[in-house]
């Protein structure tokens, strides 16, 4: 009985091109005989592969989908004898790149690998609100690597110990014929010996046992800008770990912590306070000492003063990060009542009472 390429694909007859390609990457790699350890995971890929070069190839396909099987003298021994062997067991090349050139027929060229770039590192920092508000200058030590001095980050002893490679002849690529359902196919890949460097080291550096890179601690200088919060990450480019030789380092991100403060409560760029008022000041009006992120300073309460009644203070709180104004300072005032009274405060107290029912003052 003739196979159903399209149910081993898990596709419908009218699948484009497009879908087929998709359903094959996902399957290839699901059950690769490299990846899937299943018993009949082999199996299952030569099916795979067998279905995606009928389905793959217009004209195979329009045979099979006429008569429901594939002209066995096209694919070099036979549809149902396919061996995923032919491909060189994939574990060379990425399945991608393979399947694209069954697809478009082209022998695709693989681009020579550049030096990569040093590594981001991230470090987090505890600042004051104070520190946040108004920004400081902190110092910090910093482990990374660095290029080693004694070979300038080449790894080789010496200028001589670096050597053209004569497995890419200092091309970097390699190139090799394998055997497809298609014919031969030529796959361009990065050179194993140097790593698509062109050169490689015969002798490495004692300093940096031939990486090039050494761990040094540095110490930066952080400028934390005003108006920052937590959470706030500070970019310090080319602060980062060195990277290959040619390559550009990477950035150091600061990210910042604001500890919590033991007076005051932060809600964006505004600061909140609470601050305790006699019965007296509430009821007679004062003017008060509060206290600011920059010191004291004062604040007129008028008689008849509610608690938890909330003063706005402009320019008091925080510095907008993008530089356009401050925040305020929300003075919140807690009428404090006295736990404990003498008998002349008592009685004075008594004597306020029947003066308010006098006068038909309601306390509620």
């Amino acid at each position: 009985m003739a196979k159903d390429y399209y149910n081993i694909l898990g596709l419908e007859k009218d699948a484009s091109k497009e879908d087929i390609k998709k359903a094959y990457k996902k399957l290839a790699k699901k059950y690769h005989p490299d990846i899937n350890k299943e018993a009949d995971a082999a199996e299952k890929f030569k099916e795979i592969n067998e279905a995606a070069s009928v389905l793959g190839d217009d004209q195979k396909k329009e045979q099979y989908d006429r008569f429901g099987t594939a002209d066995r003298g096209q694919f070099g021994g036979g549809a149902g004898g396919f061996d995923f062997n032919d491909f060189g067991g994939f574990s060379s090349f990425d399945f991608g790149d393979i399947f694209d050139q069954f697809f478009s027929g082209g022998g695709g060229r693989r681009r020579r690998r550049g030096p990569m770039s040093g590594a981001d590192l991230r470090y987090d920092m505890e600042i004051k609100l104070e520190e946040a508000a108004f920004g400081a200058t902190k110092e910090i030590k910093v482990p990374r690597l660095e290029h080693c001095k004694k070979c300038g980050g080449t790894g080789a002893k010496s200028d001589s110990d670096i050597v053209t490679c004569h497995e890419c002849d200092g091309n970097g690529v390699v190139r090799k014929t394998m055997r497809t359902p298609f014919g031969m196919i030529q796959q361009t890949g990065t050179c194993s010996k140097c790593q698509g460097e062109g050169k490689y080291v015969k002798e490495n550096c004692e300093e940096c046992d031939g990486t090039g890179l050494i761990k040094e601690t540095r110490k930066i200088e952080v400028e934390i800008p005003k108006g920052t919060d937590n959470g706030t990450r500070l970019r310090m480019g080319s602060e980062g770990e060195a990277g290959e030789k040619g390559a550009p380092k990477g950035d150091l991100y600061i990210v910042l912590h604001v500890k919590e403060h033991d007076v005051f409560s932060r809600e964006e760029d505004d600061i909140n306070v609470d601050v305790p008022v006699s019965f007296v000041q509430a009821a007679l009006g004062d003017e008060i000492e509060v206290p600011t992120l920059k010191g004291k300073a004062k604040l007129k309460v008028p008689a008849g003063t509610q608690t938890n009644t909330i003063f706005r203070m402009k320019s008091k709180g925080i510095p907008h990060i993008n530089g356009y104004g401050t925040g305020s300072e929300n003075v919140k005032v807690i009428v404090k009542v006295p736990e404990k009274v003498t008998k002349k405060q008592k009685q004075l107290l008594k004597d306020f009472e029947k003066e308010s029912k006098k006068r038909k003052f309601k306390l509620f």
